[in-house]
């Protein structure tokens, strides 16, 4: 694990966390960037804040207008209603302070009991208001850690967090999640740029290409007419040589 951050350093330095203390931000934030850009997302938050100033006001306010205000985010008419009844579940008055100091467990399965809200929204939370080591697996962390083998390939989300926690320090998880998510987007893509890529020695998806992509062992020469039954026994063993090589 320490050979894949210190070359990930190497190609995209090393990232530090910045937490706002905003967790209920965050939280809105993070199911306004499902399924759409990072500039989509900033757009809706901008118009929702704009639009409703209080979490309150947000709550309780006519879906139809909070569904308008965040449109440009994409999936309004789901994003819309979740946001609501995420607000909804935290009270009278909105507040998520406290997950600052919980206790881990207590923290996690508080945010993940609230409507539509996993692993991954639950790490953000924590990792980006509090800086409390989480590693969010969004699509390319988990592209990324699964080809690595960090975690298993077709592992379940809520494993690939569980495994992330347990191979990565604890003071490494904020840089590790951007510098994974970075490369990502840069080489490990859907279709790999391997050729380019820095980790593919230390990568069992790219030896796993790179055998299957050897040439295949040349069959042996026939052996000319005429020969002795010496020397075409002598030939039969070369070819079961060949054979067993080829396996």
């Amino acid at each position: 694990m320490q050979a894949i951050r210190d070359r990930l350093r190497e190609l995209y330095g090393s990232p530090v966390n910045q937490p706002h203390g905003h967790p209920i931000a965050e939280l809105v934030r993070t199911v306004l960037s499902q399924n759409t850009s990072d500039t989509n997302r900033d757009v809706a938050y901008a118009r929702l804040r704009e639009r409703f100033p209080t979490w309150e006001e947000v709550r309780d306010a006519p879906t139809d207008e909070l569904i308008e205000a965040i449109r440009p985010g994409g999936l309004a008419n789901t994003k819309g209603p979740r946001i609501q009844a995420i607000l909804s579940a935290l009270g009278e008055h909105p507040d998520l302070d406290w997950l600052e100091e919980a206790p881990r467990g207590e923290a996690v399965d508080f945010l993940v009991a609230l409507p539509g809200v996993g692993r991954k929204t639950a790490a953000c939370v924590l990792i980006f208001s509090f800086d409390r080591p989480e590693i969010p697996v969004d699509t390319h962390v988990y592209r990324v850690g699964g080809r690595l083998g960090l975690f298993r390939e077709r592992a379940s989300f809520d494993e690939a967090h569980d495994e992330m926690r347990r191979v990565v320090d604890p003071d490494d998880a904020y840089e590790l999640h951007i510098n994974l998510i970075n490369h990502g987007r840069a080489v490990c893509r859907p279709r790999p740029r391997c050729d380019e890529c820095a980790l593919r020695r230390m990568c069992p998806y790219w030896r796993r290409l790179r055998a299957t992509s050897l040439p295949p062992v040349r069959a042996p020469r026939r052996a000319p007419l005429g020969l002795t039954d010496a020397s075409s026994s002598l030939s039969a063993s070369a070819r079961s040589s060949a054979g067993r090589a080829g396996h």
